[in-house]
C-alpha cells in the first residue's frame, strides 16, 4: 500500500504520524520504504537519529524525493516494497499531487480549534482535482493533537463528518509529551521507556483504521 501523509496546513504533525507509522509497520515484519517529500526533510532527520540510536538498524529504508520524481521514482519502486509511506510538507506543492497521483490513501491530520479545520474545502477541491488522475484515492481526515477536554474536538470533528468526498476516522490522537520525546530519540511512540499507554492506544487505533488490521 501507498500511505501518504499530507495537507495544505503546516504544524498538523504529518512528520510525526508518517514516521510512527512507518516504524509500526516495519514491526510488524513489513518490508516499508518512508518517502521524505517535504522541504523540511524532518522525516530523513528522523531516520538519521534512528540509525544513529540503532546502529543503523533503523528497521525500514528511507529516501529524499520532491516533485515529479515523487511519482516517477515510486513507480518505479513499488514493486520492491511491501508498504510506502509519503510525508509531504504543508502545502499544496508538486511533490504532493504527485504524490496523490499514485497513493492509495491519503490522510489529513486536523488540529482542533486552529485555522487548520477550514482549509477542508480547499483540500477536498484539490482531492476532487486529482481523483481524475487515480480514481481509486482514498481520502481521510482525523484528529490531530487533540485537548484532553472541551468542546473543541467535537466541533472540529462534526465539521470534518459533513464533508462528502473524505472520510473522517474517530481516532483522535491527542497532545501528549510521549510523541515528542519519543521523535528525540529516534523512536516511535510505542517504543518509549517509560510507556504512555494513552499515546500507545491512540496511536494504534489509527494504526488498525489505515492497515485494515482487526
Amino acid at each position: 500500500m501507498i500511505l501518504l501523509i499530507g495537507g495544505i496546513k503546516g504544524g498538523s504533525g504529518k512528520t510525526t504520524i508518517a514516521t510512527n507509522l512507518a516504524v509500526m509497520r516495519a514491526s510488524e515484519g513489513k518490508d516499508v520504504l518512508l518517502v521524505d517529500a517535504d522541504d523540511q526533510e524532518t522525516s530523513s532527520d528522523f531516520t538519521i537519529l534512528r540509525n544513529e540510536k540503532s546502529n543503523g538498524k533503523a528497521g525500514y529504508t528511507s529516501i529524499k524525493l520532491t516533485g515529479g520524481a515523487v511519482r516517477t521514482e515510486l513507480k518505479r519502486l513499488i514493486d520492491k516494497y511491501d508498504d510506502i509511506v509519503i510525508d509531504t510538507g504543508g502545502r499544496d506543492t508538486t511533490s504532493q499531487r504527485a504524490a496523490m497521483s499514485i497513493a492509495d490513501i491519503l490522510l489529513v491530520p486536523f488540529i482542533p480549534r486552529s485555522f487548520d479545520i477550514w482549509t477542508i474545502d480547499k483540500i477536498t477541491e484539490i482531492i476532487e482535482e486529482m481523483k481524475t488522475a487515480n480514481p481509486s484515492l482514498k481520502a481521510c481526515t482525523f484528529l490531530n493533537k487533540t485537548d484532553s477536554r472541551g468542546a473543541d474536538n467535537e466541533e472540529a470533528a462534526e465539521m470534518l463528518r459533513e464533508n462528502k468526498i473524505v472520510s473522517f476516522i474517530d481516532a483522535p490522537i491527542g497532545t501528549r509529551k510521549a510523541f515528542g520525546n519519543a521523535a528525540s530519540q529516534g523512536m516511535s511512540v510505542m517504543e518509549l521507556k517509560p510507556r504512555d499507554p494513552k499515546a500507545e492506544k491512540e496511536i494504534l487505533m489509527l494504526y488498525r483504521y489505515v492497515f485494515d488490521i482487526n
